[in-house]
């Protein structure tokens, strides 16, 4: 682990700060010029720092820190700020922007039914179409309103197909590949998705056996599913298995886990199909008979029979940032891709636009994205280029105002409630990485922006797939990782409040 024992030059942040590419807002001249910490201050408080990671007792970890005050500039403390680490969840956050900076605050994704004949007397002369924009926070509720709507208008048979389109974003099976095939925040992504395209697996002791139900639940419905299956097996590990055969997910799962009962989501790899196929169910229980679902794009000329419009854009993201939903995070990034342009063949080749995008902005060069959500380890970012992004960009784009406020707490882990500052941030987390970033204002109105990255990439990349999910040790060194942190904003409330 290296340290840095003396804070940056201003001239970095000012660099970063004052980039023209940052557009005129960012381009002005400080009011006024930030004056450096006398150096035996500045010595003894870098020791002060040090002295919280060694106390973490994190092994081989590196850690990135960096804290700056946003209206001057001045970088007031830096351990390492220049190490780029894997950010987690923490991308989140420049994701946010992305899309705000991209879509704009109100842009709502809209899920349409098209027709391609007339409709008389309940019966649809034509197609019935289900055509997706990306929606990420789409669910079965509101899908069972899209129903709702049809049979308002008097449908209760269609006539020719009943197709489903996806084309509004590329497909991918799984946002990381090298996560366990089982682990709900690893889905795929298309431009129809459906419960964070997710399947409810729920089993109950039944005398000597297991009753099992697969369905897509949300508050008012949760029907069957049929693009999903489960098989209970005598065997004791893997405690899942995945397979795809003829556009059905096959999983199987040990009995010996499953013990009297319980409940997980599992990911769905053929989201647009999902979709249909819960559409499906749900018109039929209307009464309104629908051929099977098949892939098929509206054709010019298609009328519009329903339209479900999602909350605006910043709802999306407020509910991303608090609750870290990665299809969000990933369905937001490509769609802001393709609005300016891009035709990502990849998640990694979306991900660099978005690190060209904000090398426009910010003037940093040494971010780079494998995804938009921060599920994949190879994406790398340091803690001083995410202070420039919270300095510099964020503000305009009114990202804390997205972000979960974070308590102090007292050393039996309560939330202190005479903590001197308001903190709102972002956490990110991996097995061994570690990462959170926002913003500490005082009562005064003085706000800082900070970034505290800790990751041991070696001991996470020694890990088998077996162990991913929960690995020997990872508990106890993420504890302690948010102990660091906790620490460092305690000490920085006391500091600079």
């Amino acid at each position: 682990m290296t340290f840095a024992r003396t804070p940056l030059s201003r001239r970095w942040v000012l660099a970063g700060l004052m980039a023209g590419a940052a557009g005129p807002a960012l381009a002005t001249p400080l009011e006024r010029s930030p004056r450096p910490l006398a150096r035996p201050e500045a010595a003894r408080r870098a020791a002060e720092a040090e002295q919280i990671v060694a106390r973490a007792g994190l092994g081989e970890a590196q850690v990135g820190i960096a804290l700056a005050d946003t209206a001057t500039g001045e970088l007031l403390e830096a351990i390492s700020p220049d190490l780029a680490l894997p950010p987690a969840s923490v991308a989140k956050a420049v994701t946010a922007i992305y899309a705000l900076d991209t879509l704009g605050p109100s842009h709502r994704f809209a899920t349409r039914i098209f027709a391609t004949g007339p409709l008389a007397n309940g019966r649809l002369a034509g197609d019935l179409i289900l055509s997706g924009s990306g929606d990420p926070v789409l669910d079965t509720d509101m899908l069972g309103d899209l129903v709702q709507d049809l049979r308002a208008r008097g449908l209760t048979e269609v006539a020719g197909r009943f197709l489903y389109h996806e084309g509004a974003l590329p497909q991918f099976p799984a946002i990381d590949p090298a996560q366990p095939p089982h682990v709900g925040y690893n889905p795929a992504i298309s431009g129809l998705n459906l419960n964070f395209n997710r399947v409810h697996f729920e089993w109950t002791r039944q005398g000597g056996g297991y009753g099992v139900k697969l369905d897509a639940r949300a508050r008012r419905y949760a029907p069957a599913v049929g693009v999903a299956r489960m098989q209970i097996v005598d065997r004791a590990a893997p405690v899942y298995t995945y397979s795809s055969k003829g556009g059905v997910d096959e999983w199987s799962v040990a009995r010996g886990a499953l013990g009297n009962g319980g409940a997980r989501w599992l990911p769905v790899r053929q989201p647009a199909l999902y979709c249909a196929e819960v559409f499906h169910t749900l018109a039929r229980g209307a009464g309104i008979a629908l051929p099977r679902p098949e892939p098929g794009a509206p054709p010019a000329g298609a009328s519009l029979l329903a339209e479900h419009l999602s909350a605006p854009l910043s709802d999306i993201l407020r509910g991303m940032m608090t609750h870290s939903t990665n299809v969000t995070a990933e369905a937001l990034g490509l769609a802001s891709t393709l609005a300016r342009g891009g035709q990502p063949a990849t998640l990694a080749a979306s991900g660099q636009a978005m690190a060209a995008w904000l090398a426009a902005r910010t003037g940093a060069t040494g971010p780079r994205f494998v995804d938009h959500s921060g599920l994949g380890d190879a994406s790398r970012l340091s803690a001083a280029e995410m202070v420039r992004v919270l300095s510099a960009v964020a503000p305009e784009a009114q990202l804390r105002a997205l972000m979960k406020p974070v308590d102090l707490r007292d050393a039996q882990g309560r939330p202190r409630k005479d903590a001197p500052v308001s903190i709102q941030a972002k956490t990110g987390t991996l097995n061994f990485v570690s990462s959170l970033a926002g913003y500490v204002t005082s009562p005064g109105g003085r706000e800082l922006a900070f970034a505290i990255f800790t990751a041991d990439t070696d001991r996470r990349a020694r890990l088998s797939p077996q162990e991913l999910e929960n690995p020997e040790g990872g508990r106890g060194w993420l504890s302690r990782a948010r102990r660091l942190q906790t620490d460092m904003l305690d000490r920085w409330a006391t500091l600079y409040a």
